[in-house]
């Protein structure tokens, strides 16, 4: 919107031309949704307060949860906000990309806030059934993968590239569709599982969208992505202005999520968050980095699918508590210790995978 506005006036003053820079529109769009989160965060904590919508905690986790039982909920609201508005305010909203983005980002925070309402306020302790919720997911899913698929302009756009190989990528075909749908669907529930303490999901995210925000940057420029031997994807780099919203956004959360956290995000907002991950992931065509990047959310899922596999097969638990945070709270390691260890290891995990833009 501002970019237009911005193009109109650069016809009187040429400094309006410094808004056709991505870096730049991108450091606004940061700081932007910064400005908001921090704006409506107060009165959003005051009015889930006054609503009482707040956590329930079960007792069958680590004691020092109980205290967190009230908490204020459905804090994803924020991030939702911020990113949407930010985003429309510095993007280019003629490109495709930005819309896939954005409508799969919001998208899956609405069933998000359906099954946070339907817990949280119609008390019902299900939520949005299982089925409903991966119906609506693969819904979504679906839908951003056969909008890519079909606008697709290169080979490229629908292969599997292979990190720390120059010239290794298997075509897909149609099989691009599925990859698309299973990495959206398995990145917002994974990071819905990573979130269960206080700033665990949403500092990785944070730091995950940046680390994408320079693979798209570079894939949408077409002297960079010769120069690192990465597929070229015309007007991918425009994602980079809702990467620097996420961060914004994720900041301003963080400022009343960390410990002790003033609000939880709900599920309104780990699946959105997780779900824009993985559509920006498959558009800059960096599936297999989002899984190293993003390690941390898949380490915390399959320890969820161990645990019941083995639960079911042998009446055994491998954790004592999954998702794994969980274990090594019960294990004695104070929440801000599990915390900071699990983003120390986000962050030399999203070095390895920048790191594949050189390794080759």
């Amino acid at each position: 919107m501002l970019l237009w506005l911005s193009e109109l006036l650069a016809q009187y003053h040429t400094g309006f031309n410094v808004f056709q820079y991505l870096t730049f529109r991108a450091i606004l769009g940061a700081l932007t949704a910064l400005l908001a989160g921090f704006v409506i965060g107060p009165w959003m904590i005051r009015h889930l307060t006054f609503r009482q919508i707040g956590q329930t905690v079960r007792n069958d986790g680590p004691l020092t949860h109980l205290s967190k039982a009230g908490t204020p909920t459905m804090g994803g609201l924020l991030i939702l906000f911020a990113i949407v508005v930010s985003t429309l305010l510095w993007a280019n909203l003629e490109n495709l990309y930005v819309w896939v983005v954005l409508g799969v980002t919001v998208a899956f925070g609405v069933i998000g806030w359906v099954d946070d309402y339907r817990k949280l306020i119609l008390k019902d302790p299900r939520g949005l059934p299982a089925r409903w919720k991966y119906f609506w997911q693969s819904v979504a899913g679906f839908t951003a993968a056969i909008v890519l698929f079909v606008t697709a302009g290169q080979p490229a756009e629908t292969a599997l590239i292979v990190p720390f190989f120059k010239t290794v990528s298997i075509p897909l075909g149609v099989g691009y569709v599925f990859l698309v749908y299973f990495v959206i669907v398995g990145s917002s529930n994974a990071v819905n599982l990573t979130d269960g303490l206080d700033g665990l999901a949403i500092m990785p995210s944070v730091l995950v969208g940046g680390a994408l925000g320079v693979f798209a940057y570079a894939s949408g420029n077409l002297n960079f992505a010769t120069y690192l031997q990465i597929p070229y994807i015309a007007g991918a780099g425009e994602i980079v202005v809702f990467c620097g919203a996420l961060i914004g956004s994720g900041l301003a959360f963080l400022w009343f999520n960390t410990y002790p956290a003033q609000v939880f995000m709900g599920d309104i907002g780990a699946l959105a968050l997780g779900a824009a991950l993985g559509v920006i992931a498959v558009i800059v065509r960096q599936e297999l980095v989002l899984f190293i990047m993003g390690g941390v959310f898949v380490v915390e899922t399959v320890s969820v699918i161990l645990q019941v596999a083995s639960y079911r097969l042998t009446g055994k638990r491998i954790f004592r508590m999954a998702p794994l945070h969980h274990h090594f709270e019960l294990k004695g390691w104070p929440e801000p210790k599990v915390i900071v260890r699990f983003w120390i290891i986000t962050v030399i995990l999203v070095l390895v995978g920048l790191s594949t833009l050189k390794l080759r």
